[in-house]
C-alpha cells in the first residue's frame, strides 16, 4: 500500500503541474456555441453605427462563421476581454472577403468603408485595427483618430480584390505592432470588435470572420 501511495504521487504532481499550466491560446471567437433568441453570436454585442445590421452564423465547409452583409451600413460584434500580451501576443484568425465596397479607402474620411476590420482595443484611447481595404497598399500604417479623443492605428494586412471568396489565416504579433505604432509597452488588450462598413461610399460589402485567439510565441 505505502508502494502504491508513493507510485501514485509523481503521476499526480504531474497532472496538478499539468492543470495549472496556462493554455496555449485564449480562444476569443470559434462562432459554433450558436446565437441568442436576436441572431446575435453568445458572449458578442452588436453595435449599429449606421444602417440596419445583416449578419448571421454559418458553417461554410467545415468553418464556423460569421457572415457580415452591409448595405450603406455600418455595424459590429464586440466583446470585452482581458489579454496579456507578454503571455499572448500572437493574434490569430481566418476571414474571408466576397465583396468590396466600392472605391473603399480608409485614408480619407469620405471613403473610409472596408468589407473587414479587426479591432484591438486598449481601453478607451487607444486601438489597432487590423483592415482588408478596398484601395490602400497592403502593409500600410498609418494613424487615423475619427472618434474624439482616441487614437487609431490602422494596419492593412490585405487589400484588393486579389484574394476574394478564399479563406486567408491571418496572425500578427500584437505586442510587438503595439510597440512599433505607439512607442511604448502596451498595456492589456480589454476589448475586440469584428467590423463592416460601406455608408461613406454608399456601396454594399460582404465578409466572414471565424477562429479568433490570442496565443503564446
Amino acid at each position: 500500500m505505502h508502494m502504491l501511495r508513493r507510485s501514485l504521487f509523481p503521476v499526480c504532481l504531474w497532472l496538478a503541474v499539468v492543470a495549472a499550466a496556462p493554455a496555449d491560446q485564449v480562444v476569443i471567437a470559434d462562432f459554433s456555441g450558436g446565437a441568442d433568441a436576436a441572431g446575435v453570436p453568445k458572449g458578442w454585442q452588436l453595435k449599429e453605427k449606421s444602417g440596419k445590421a445583416d449578419l448571421s452564423l454559418v458553417k461554410d465547409g467545415d468553418m464556423h462563421a460569421v457572415l457580415f452583409r452591409s448595405n450603406d451600413s455600418s455595424f459590429s460584434l464586440q466583446k470585452e476581454v482581458n489579454i496579456d500580451l507578454k503571455q499572448y501576443p500572437i493574434l490569430a484568425w481566418k476571414w474571408k472577403v466576397t465583396r468590396l465596397p466600392v472605391a473603399g479607402d480608409f485614408r480619407k474620411s469620405k471613403t473610409d468603408d472596408q468589407a473587414a476590420q479587426l479591432f484591438v482595443a486598449f481601453g478607451k484611447t487607444k486601438a489597432i485595427v487590423y483592415i482588408w481595404d478596398t484601395s490602400a497598399p497592403q502593409g500600410l500604417m498609418e494613424s487615423t483618430s475619427p472618434i474624439p479623443f482616441m487614437t487609431i492605428q490602422v494596419v492593412v494586412v490585405r487589400s484588393g480584390p486579389a484574394q476574394l471568396g478564399t479563406w486567408v489565416a491571418e496572425t500578427r504579433n500584437v505586442y510587438e505592432d503595439y510597440k512599433k505604432l505607439y512607442g511604448a509597452e502596451p498595456p492589456a488588450v480589454q476589448g475586440m470588435r469584428l467590423q463592416i462598413n460601406s455608408q461613406h461610399t454608399g456601396t454594399s460589402a460582404e465578409s466572414y470572420f471565424g477562429d479568433v485567439a490570442f496565443r503564446k510565441p
